[in-house]
């Protein structure tokens, strides 16, 4: 009986802000990992899920939204993230809307090098009827000479076993690059702030300023208990009380909800304490953005 090679590889998740690139990874890994919210440019960072199976290992690559408007420092510096992700990956998903496919999907098609295998990913068929979708995904197929269309809905997860047989068959024949239990490159000091973030957008929703962002300043383990401080960073006085709320009430929240998932996440008790600091100007300053973790 011949044993079929084992195949590992690296695979981009590229997309429009706010298509579900972070929502489908984390179907994919089948657990919460990058963080989600309906505002766009949700994700700022490059983040690697890495998920294991007998035959292969997936390195899924989550990047952030591809900004063609409002290129401040931070915005460029995130389309630089997707430009690297690219020429680093074996695979690369196009992400897009069901039903929707405009000026900033075709901005993407031009960055992604031929020879790679590029998949297309239609997500969020579940709010689309199939009479809706058949003709979209005919329509699409044209765009680009795509090696696969795969719809999937990443919020029922829908699609998802699909989508890792068909990758399976693009990954290089080698060895498994990470342990089997590996879930992440990233450690958890950076989930824990991503945490805060998610929960900044969640619960402040339209009102959050753009230039919010999260920083540990100290993350301490003892024994099973985790002691982490926090602070959320912003470009003015107004956005600060925002964030603080009357009486510190909506601070308390972002906090309480923030550590609920933290110790989910952690599997076991979190101390979480967090600011809220004015720093003027630093989506526009890269020594800001690098002192800040943007790199």
């Amino acid at each position: 009986m011949t044993l079929e090679p084992f195949r590992c590889g690296a695979i981009a998740l590229i997309g429009r802000p706010n298509v579900g690139k972070s929502t489908l990874l984390n179907a994919l890994l089948g657990q919460k990992l990058s963080i989600t919210s309906r505002k766009p440019q949700t994700t700022r960072h490059r983040i690697h899920g890495i998920l294991s199976s007998r035959t292969a290992q997936f390195i899924f690559v989550d990047t952030p939204g591809f900004q063609t408007q409002h290129l401040n420092a931070l915005n460029r510096l995130m389309n630089r993230g997707v430009r690297h992700a690219l020429d680093e990956v074996d695979v690369v998903l196009l992400v897009v809307e069901a039903g929707h496919f405009g000026a900033q999907d075709r901005a993407l098609l031009k960055l992604v090098s031929s020879g790679k295998p590029f998949f297309l990913v239609v997500n969020k068929i579940d709010r689309a009827t199939p009479v809706e979708i058949l003709p979209f995904l005919q329509s699409v197929s044209s765009e680009a000479a795509f090696a696969e269309i795969v719809p999937v809905s990443a919020r029922s997860r829908k699609g998802m076993d699909e989508l890792l047989r068909t990758l399976e068959r693009y990954l290089p024949e080698r060895a498994a690059i990470y342990p089997d239990d590996a879930i992440t490159d990233r450690d958890e000091r950076f989930l824990a702030a991503e945490l805060v973030r998610e929960k900044l957008f969640r619960l402040l929703g339209d009102e959050l300023p753009y230039g919010s962002s999260v920083i540990i300043d100290k993350f301490e383990e003892e024994g099973n208990l985790r002691r982490i401080y926090a602070s959320i960073v912003v470009e003015k006085d107004g956005h600060k009380a925002m964030i603080i709320g009357a009486g510190g009430e909506k601070l308390k929240s972002i906090t309480t909800a923030a550590r609920l998932d933290m110790e989910k996440l952690f599997g076991g008790k979190v101390y979480l304490e967090v600011w809220v600091k004015v720093r003027r100007g630093w989506t526009d300053d890269d020594a800001a953005l690098r002192r800040l973790g943007y790199d």
